[in-house]
């Protein structure tokens, strides 16, 4: 079977920049995301960049048959994944009780199940080429989430549930990485119906410089990677903050964002 890099949510955003680097970096890759047209034009993009043409899967993760679907594919072609990115996800800004419960519950399902299967699945195969999991997670990890309740709480998930990984992976020879962003801007904004505040445009990086230290962090099998030093100091400064005054200071900023 031959080895390949299997990257999630790369349709747009953090994920597609990611297929960009692990390309560069001589990847085969499969893509999966719903949208085929986006996934079919990155495909042709970095095959006339003179890299192998990736594998485009147009596939939900949000269905429960999604992984072994994806499994029946690879299968079909003869390949299985070294290293495997959980990048798809999405948030959703209000108040809990004033969400849609089913959107809320289809966010779970998506950065919580779906991460969790893909990252399971395929341990047999990222062992065998002693590869790696890169799960995107974000700085929203490190908080609580007033505003943003079950989103932050996701997050908070992919963090701990990565954190796990890479001790437990260490007798496998699997790298495990969590990747915790800032604010980024994607279209991830427009999905969740925010607007950040002019604040965050101190700590925001742009979705090519993130892959990157994704990626490097990935190679040397760090175990979190907050990407960009503002993130960095934030997330140190909130091991030190009582969560009553954080709780304070983001309901006001989401408050603010509606």
């Amino acid at each position: 079977m031959r080895p390949v890099t299997l990257i999630t949510g790369a349709s747009s955003g953090i994920g597609t920049e990611l297929a960009r680097v692990f390309a560069a970096h001589g990847h085969e890759l499969v893509l999966v995301a719903r949208r085929a047209d986006r996934l079919n034009s990155l495909a042709d993009e970095l095959a006339a960049a003179g890299r192998p043409r990736p594998t485009a899967l147009a596939i939900d993760l949000g269905q429960r048959d999604a992984v072994a679907k994806i499994v029946s594919e690879l299968s079909s072609r003869e390949v299985e994944p070294q290293h495997v990115v959980n990048n798809a996800g999405f948030g959703l800004m209000g108040e809990a009780a004033k969400l849609d419960r089913s959107e809320q519950l289809a966010m779970i399902d998506l950065n919580v199940r779906a991460l969790t299967d893909v990252s399971l699945t395929f341990i047999d195969s990222m062992s065998r080429h002693r590869g790696g999991l890169l799960n995107v997670a974000s700085i929203a990890a490190f908080l609580p989430g007033p505003g943003m309740a079950v989103y932050y709480a996701t997050k908070a998930y992919v963090l701990s549930f990565t954190e796990a990984l890479h001790r437990e992976f260490s007798d496998r020879g699997i790298k495990a990485t969590a990747l915790c962003p800032g604010p980024v801007p994607t279209e991830f904004q427009a999905r969740a119906n925010m607007e950040l505040p002019a604040a965050a445009k101190i700590i925001e990086l742009p979705p090519d410089r993130v892959a990157q230290i994704g990626y490097d962090a990935l190679m040397r099998n760090q175990r979190v990677a907050v990407a960009g030093l503002a993130n960095k100091i934030v997330a140190s400064l909130m091991h030190f903050t009582p969560h009553a005054v954080l709780l304070r200071a983001i309901n006001q900023r989401t408050a603010g964002g509606r």
